[in-house]
């Protein structure tokens, strides 16, 4: 997958977890400068924020994903490290800490959710900042439970089926692509399970794990609001 993940991510709203990460440091901890990407994948966001004037550091269960982020600028500052979120180590002290594009929804048991949660606390500073997202129910349910997405380019194709999954709320996303190598192509398989959470539970482990919620945002939304396909969630240890 991670051979061709920056493919198959190419219209990612990149650009606006950037920009919303920004305004939310501005306005609730101007004073940041590190931050901890969890869950960074290629590191595309984590790279765009290092620019913005960030320290960052990230982290991936993914060794192949944490490689090709290193490799987008060999000489960059950013430490990578490879860790599960539901188990991490030695990281403390973050101003903010971020997980974005739907990385917990990953995470298929509560217990494993609240586990981030305790983990990503414990990693912030007193005040610090904690900024992640998540697909809405009515995203999962209505958008990609059932659905079927292809697309054929040059050099790209890929099938990709969403079926419901056993869990409540989750989705099996089972992916088939082929990817240009020389003269021929190459064929990947990928099967991924996501689980989606009612907003009040979410609100109810952050509360219990000892962050206050600073607001919900939809859709990078300038407006507080619980509509729309991802949630975003500020929160302050």
């Amino acid at each position: 997958m991670a051979q061709v993940y920056d493919l198959l991510m190419e219209d990612a709203p990149y650009g606006k977890w950037v920009e919303f990460t920004k305004k939310m440091v501005h306005r609730f901890k101007p004073d940041a400068h590190t931050m901890l990407d969890v869950g960074c994948g290629t590191g595309e966001i984590t790279h765009r924020l290092q620019q913005e004037g960030f320290q960052m550091t990230g982290i991936d269960l993914s060794s192949d994903m944490l490689t090709v982020a290193q490799q987008k600028d060999p000489r960059s500052n950013i430490k990578w490290m490879h860790q599960d979120m539901t188990a991490l180590e030695g990281l403390k002290g973050y101003d903010c800490v971020i997980s974005y594009c739907d990385v917990f929804n990953y995470l298929m048991e509560d217990h494993q959710v609240q586990r981030a949660f305790d983990n990503i606390y414990h990693s912030l500073d007193t005040g610090g900042l904690f900024m992640f997202d998540v697909h809405s129910l009515d995203h999962i349910q209505e958008d990609l439970s059932g659905a079927t997405f292809a697309e054929v380019r040059d050099d790209l194709s890929y099938i990709w089926f969403c079926d419901q999954g056993e869990k409540l709320n989750s989705v099996v996303h089972d992916l088939t692509f082929f990817v240009q190598n020389g003269k021929n192509f190459q064929r990947f398989d990928e099967v991924h399970e996501q689980r989606g959470y009612e907003r009040k539970v979410l609100e109810c482990w952050l509360n219990q794990t000892g962050f206050e919620l600073l607001g919900l945002y939809s859709d990078f939304s300038e407006k507080p609001s619980s509509d729309g396909e991802r949630w975003l969630f500020i929160c302050r240890k």
